[in-house]
């Protein structure tokens, strides 16, 4: 059983993680900044159930996603209201350091998406239904392990993986199709 004493020490070097995936989710600062007080106000609450040497960055996820859905659920109910120019830049494929590591190895689909404007990627990114892109947000912009995801997401590993191929497909597709309208790239793509 957690001390709640320790809380604040314990929890709030992950702020800016937290707020940085609240904002990925909610596309609006605004809107992140109140998912991120309401997941540590639910945190501070149930701190006595967390259980000490687990991984308190995964418990902490696994409130700002559920607090994410269950206001998303809600949401659904009334009209949108969404501000596209607010979300923050995203990026999916960091560039190694120095020239000849960027140039070294270098793929056929990195060399692509390297061609396409980071709104794009963000607007793919966004256009993924919701619990695809929830996933993929959690694997390749946050990093966490599939076991991982699946403790935030309270799922299977199997639907992590699932959601995971079906999104990143999904993503794949859509940024190809981009490049091949803008000439970055030509022929059929990557799987097809």
């Amino acid at each position: 059983m957690a001390d709640p004493a320790t809380f604040s020490d314990l929890a709030m070097p992950f702020m800016g993680p937290l707020y940085s995936a609240a904002l990925r989710m909610t596309r609006n600062p605004v809107d992140a900044e109140d998912l991120v007080q309401e997941t540590y106000l639910r945190a501070y609450r149930g701190f006595s159930s967390f259980q000490e040497g687990t991984n308190l960055k995964a418990w902490l996820y696994r409130i700002l996603t559920n607090t994410f859905i269950n206001q998303y659920r809600a949401a659904k109910r009334r009209p949108e209201q969404s501000d596209i120019e607010d979300v923050e830049d995203l990026y999916l494929y960091r560039r190694l350091g120095g020239l000849e590591a960027a140039t070294a190895g270098r793929s056929p689909e990195t060399e692509v998406l390297e061609g396409i404007p980071d709104d794009e990627v963000k607007e793919a990114l966004e256009s993924l239904p919701e619990q695809f892109r929830m996933a993929v947000l959690l694997a390749d912009v946050e990093g966490f392990a599939y076991k991982e995801i699946a403790d935030i997401l309270e799922i299977p590993i199997g639907t992590v993986m699932s959601r995971l191929h079906r999104g990143r497909k999904q993503l794949q597709k859509r940024l190809w199709d981009y490049a091949v309208e803008r000439g970055i790239a030509t022929g059929t793509g990557p799987g097809r």
